[in-house]
């Protein structure tokens, strides 16, 4: 999730940072949400069968609204999520971004027909394997994207048990936020990851510091922490 992101620009021109659900996890989430309607109709079978022939009319009807309607209705009143995908932590948006709107939401899935073409959704999963945001033929008709949730902000903080150490002569602005940002969130970075950053600044370390290049890069953020991050802020060009 960290190296794959892609960028969506909305109407106002702000970049967005998405990443886009592949065909493996929407397969998953459509199969719990066909759990889901199979659990409802045993459910109820049981009762309608009591009623002969308009409990089948009744049963009939009620599979009609759960195939159809069952992924429109979550998607417009769950932000674009129906259980499967809550699970799986995807939500259906525009291409822009923006909410999926009913409209969209209900030309995408009765659009699912096509998809299941010929059979077991060959030609949805075929098109969706083509195309590098995923899509099927619904998603391409109803401008919409299947991404992942995003997740929630996490408060992350330096570990002043490491020290301090004096940063490198010469960063900019910029480049010292980098630094703080780093080191705050190396907890939520693997051991690998967090080696394969802090080895692009290697050259530039001093000598001593070769044998341990992040503790040296968070001792150099808990030495810039200690001035306040107002001091930070790139003043404009005269």
């Amino acid at each position: 999730m960290l190296d794959t992101k892609s960028h969506i620009e909305t109407p106002e021109g702000v970049r967005l940072p998405i990443s886009i659900a592949s065909i493996c996890p929407r397969a998953y989430a459509y199969g719990i949400d066909l759990f889901i309607r199979m659990l409802v109709l045993a459910s109820i079978s049981s009762v309608l069968s009591a009623l002969g022939k308009l409990g089948s009319g009744l049963m009939l009807l009620i599979a009609f609204g759960l195939e159809w309607f069952y992924p429109v209705v979550f998607d417009v009143l769950n932000q674009g999520a129906t259980p499967g995908k809550t699970v799986m932590g995807l939500q259906v948006v525009h291409d822009d971004g923006s909410p999926v709107s009913f409209s969209s939401s209900l030309l995408r899935n009765l659009l699912m027909i096509v998809d299941f073409l010929p059979v077991f959704y060959c030609l949805g999963a075929l098109v969706s394997l083509c195309h590098p945001s995923s899509k099927r033929l619904g998603d391409l008709a109803a401008g919409t994207l299947v991404i992942y949730k995003s997740s929630p902000t996490r408060a992350f903080h330096l570990d002043a048990s490491l020290g301090k150490r004096s940063p490198l002569v010469g960063l900019n602005p910029a480049e010292r936020r980098a630094l703080v940002s780093f080191a705050e969130r190396g907890p939520s970075l693997s051991p690998a990851r967090r080696e394969e950053l802090a080895a692009i600044l290697v050259p530039l370390l001093p000598a001593e510091t070769a044998q341990d290049p992040v503790g040296a890069l968070h001792q150099m953020a808990n030495q810039i922490a200690g001035v306040s991050l107002e001091n930070l802020q790139e003043r404009p060009k005269q």
